[in-house]
């Protein structure tokens, strides 16, 4: 039981584990960051049964499962948040909201900015904040402010801040984050675009935000004001969901779970991938959601739709659609350390798709793969992006319009 001598003495041990593996995988660079994650004790935030094995693993411990199994609330896995805490740069004294509360990353952000910061997290779910409340007084950082209310408003009465982070995943930018946060200030926030969420560190640019760093990541969804599902309408049961984060997407759920029990369509491309590039090609994903034609995300239950379909992502791989079609992104394994990218497709559509989506590979991997990737700026409403060189996806929410800027061919940046 968490508590105990003996589970004082492993956590500790554990969590210098934690500390050394984050430094070691190059997530933690600065000696503040790496302060905070060895005196903050993570298992004192965890829900009753995890054990101190499981509370200092490098992965994100479930505190609440929703009823259709995805985690309503959580602590975020470790490389995620020293990863945020880095990106914030936060200064000693510094002021900082947190939207979504688990209590953890804010006691870690309050080691940061030391007895002259301000810390303030803010969560719409009461058990959240009092679960907050209780872990932040027992680990020792009772200064933390938590608040309950919608972090669509942020908090106005602790405004300005220097940092606002963000740690739920969120499709739009509201208002309040940006009129409470400081000229030279920082937002960090896990961004969903056309279904699959960015990591952006935003500063101020011009009329706009400029995103100075991007990582693919995941949260649990927004809840409150700011909340917009996306639509998921099943193929299969809950094994092969299709995931659609786009109001001009219009599919046929039924001729689409159709075309699942059809012959699949299988192409591979020349393109391959070795294990020392590790998840380089995320901005593979990112290309082909940029593309203005019908898409979508596939999530899949790799063993219960065994022979049915084999995505290369399980939880979000990138789909091109017809309304009674689809194709999605494939990998295979050619030799102990390379593998191969290819195109699965089914339904009447499924050669054309197939051949569309394995052409926008060969582009990615002439035009982008070995450059910087795209340029993201969020334009909030009433600003406009400016006409781009090269392709560019436009998503546009209620407060905000991103952009997702690639470089014109032959001009990398």
């Amino acid at each position: 039981m968490v508590g105990s001598a003996l589970d004082t003495v492993s956590a500790d041990e554990a969590r210098a584990r934690l500390a050394d593996q984050l430094i070691a995988n190059g997530w933690i660079s600065s000696p503040a960051v790496e302060a905070a994650f060895r005196r903050v004790p993570r298992h004192l935030f965890a829900t009753d049964g995890v054990s101190v094995e499981a509370a200092y693993a490098d992965n994100v411990v479930v505190t609440r499962p929703g009823p259709d199994g995805r985690a309503t609330s959580s602590i975020s896995a470790p490389w995620l948040q020293a990863y945020m805490l880095e990106q914030a740069r936060l200064a000693p004294g510094a002021r900082v909201l947190e939207v979504g509360s688990g209590g953890y990353n804010a006691a870690l952000v309050a080691d940061v900015v030391g007895p002259d910061g301000t810390v303030v997290t803010v969560d719409i779910d009461a058990d959240v904040v009092d679960r907050a409340r209780t872990g932040l007084d027992r680990a020792g950082y009772p200064q933390v402010t938590v608040v309950h209310g919608d972090g669509e408003y942020a908090h106005q009465p602790s405004a300005p801040y220097d940092a606002i982070i963000v740690t739920v995943e969120t499709p739009d930018l509201p208002p309040a984050w940006l009129d409470q946060l400081t000229p030279e200030g920082v937002l960090i926030v896990p961004l969903r675009i056309r279904g699959m969420t960015r990591c952006l560190t935003l500063r101020r640019h011009e009329d706009h935000l400029l995103a100075t760093a991007a990582l693919q990541c995941g949260f649990v969804p927004m809840q409150g004001n700011g909340r917009q599902p996306t639509c998921r309408p099943a193929l299969h049961g809950d094994d092969v969901v299709l995931i659609l984060d786009d109001t001009t997407t219009e599919v046929n759920p039924d001729a689409l779970a159709a075309a699942l029990h059809s012959p699949r369509r299988e192409t591979w491309s020349p393109v391959t991938i070795t294990m020392q590039e590790g998840s380089s090609f995320e901005s593979l994903h990112l290309w082909l959601a940029s593309q203005p034609r019908p898409f979508g995300t596939l999530a899949v239950d790799r063993e219960r739709a065994a022979g049915l379909v084999d995505p290369q992502d399980r939880f979000f791989c990138p789909t091109l659609l017809t309304a009674d079609s689809f194709a999605y992104l494939a990998m295979r394994k050619l030799d102990d350390t390379t593998w191969q990218f290819g195109v699965h497709g089914f339904g009447p559509d499924a050669d054309t798709l197939t051949a569309d989506m394995l052409d926008l590979i060969t582009v990615w991997e002439h035009d982008h793969r070995h450059h910087p990737g795209p340029t993201i700026t969020v334009h909030p409403t009433g600003t406009h992006p400016p006409k781009p060189d090269g392709p560019q996806l436009l998503v546009t929410r209620r407060h905000a319009t991103t952009a997702v800027t690639w470089p014109a061919p032959g001009n990398p940046r």
